[in-house]
């Protein structure tokens, strides 16, 4: 998980959460900002023609800001505010129910909490990482990075190594089936949903 996910702090603290300082609700909007107004710019001029220093301007914050909150332009692009919300609903599921059961009660868990904003920005975001040629070259870094977080989350619930086989064949599994669907229908909770049923049904065809 990126240092900018696990510093994402998505409004609507569940109960039982710590309330963020006033100094981490301060870097939060900062952080906020930047994204939005990058978006805002990719829209309107389109991603490979934004730069950051016009970022940093429609923020109302400096280039070396910018790059205290994102070390690059493809890194705000990235950045997946989903991870902590994910990471923390499989955290509170009950540790005797199935992997897979798991993954897709938390899923629906999470994204439960957040808000509408916060899930339409995701989706854009997912969006253009896979319209965007520029960007191509960092999806498989993502499938990467998604494989070694999931693998960590399945291995600790079961008790096993995060190098093992049936743990890292489950988890390409489901990383792959959600890679191959990702930017031929729309990010949502169902799309998720569907992909763990299919693969818990034993991927009946």
């Amino acid at each position: 998980m990126s240092a900018e996910s696990t510093n994402a702090l998505l409004s609507g603290e569940p109960a039982g959460r710590a309330r963020p300082s006033l100094r981490e609700r301060k870097k939060e909007r900062t952080r906020r900002t930047i994204r939005t107004e990058a978006f805002r710019l990719f829209r309107e001029q389109g991603y490979t023609e934004t730069t950051v220093e016009q970022i940093a301007e429609a923020a109302d914050v400096s280039p070396s800001t910018f790059f205290r909150y994102f070390p690059s332009k493809e890194e705000l692009v990235l950045a997946d505010d989903l991870d902590p919300p994910m990471i923390q609903a499989i955290d509170r599921q009950p540790p005797g129910k199935p992997i897979l059961a798991a993954i897709r009660d938390a899923t629906i868990d999470a994204f439960g909490e957040i808000d509408p904003e916060t899930f339409e920005f995701e989706r854009e975001r997912v969006a253009l990482v896979y319209s965007v040629p520029e960007l191509r070259g960092a999806v498989t870094r993502e499938f990467e990075r998604n494989i070694a977080l999931m693998s960590g989350i399945v291995a600790r619930r079961l008790g096993r190594d995060e190098e093992d086989f049936e743990v890292r064949a489950l988890v390409g599994a489901l990383t792959g089936a959600m890679f191959a669907l990702i930017g031929r229908e729309p990010f949502s909770q169902q799309q998720i949903v569907r992909v763990i049923d299919f693969l818990e049904s034993g991927m009946r065809i």
